[in-house]
């Protein structure tokens, strides 16, 4: 089929919405007009910070610039990852030495109600799923070629925990298990609809 471009004249961006490109249709869907520029960088920190803000009903959407996927906004001086100042601006300080989790797995996400400080411990605990280069597809589960059998796997506090099973299924079962016992932190084994995604 091959890449679509935005219907707006001049424009040879690739397809993302209603015929257009990611720039013109959020141009589009805020202002009623694909040709309103969006103007960041006036007003307060707090004001420009919300000038970058999408709302839903679930999340709030970060819709400028980012580093691997976090919001970058600009205050005092300095740059910010969007999801801590908006941590700061409605909630307060972030204990020290704490990172914010994003229950909700979106990192343009700067919903506080989605935010919670946690030890990168905690952090790693309430991850999406399996890695991109999972062998099964399902998160702590991989194929042991010594046993020949899938081996569900937990790390925790620097121990690793392995129970081997035949069918993966069983395996699968294990690992939540596992991780259900050891884990706190892990929203998605213990299914929060309202966050976690499907």
């Amino acid at each position: 089929m091959g890449n679509r471009i935005c219907s707006v004249d001049g424009c040879s961006r690739t397809f993302h919405a209603r015929g257009m490109c990611d720039v013109h249709y959020r141009r589009w869907k805020r202002h009623g007009d694909t040709t309103a520029l969006i103007r960041y960088n006036t007003g307060t920190a707090e004001q420009r910070f919300w000038a970058k803000v999408e709302k839903t009903d679930n999340c709030w959407n970060w819709i400028a610039g980012t580093v691997t996927g976090y919001g970058l906004h600009s205050a005092g001086g300095k740059r910010v990852l969007a999801h801590r100042f908006a941590y700061e601006l409605l909630v307060g300080a972030i204990p020290a030495g704490m990172q914010l989790d994003h229950r909700c797995h979106n990192r343009r996400c700067v919903n506080p109600d989605h935010l919670r400080p946690v030890t990168n411990g905690q952090n790693v605990e309430n991850h999406q799923g399996a890695r991109a280069d999972s062998q099964s597809g399902i998160r702590g589960v991989g194929w042991h070629s010594h046993s020949q059998r899938w081996r569900a796997t937990v790390q925790h506090d620097g121990v690793i925990h392995s129970r081997y099973f035949q069918d993966i299924e069983d395996a699968a079962a294990a690992v939540i298990e596992m991780r259900n016992e050891l884990h706190s932190f892990n929203d998605r084994d213990r299914t929060s609809p309202s966050l976690v995604p499907a």
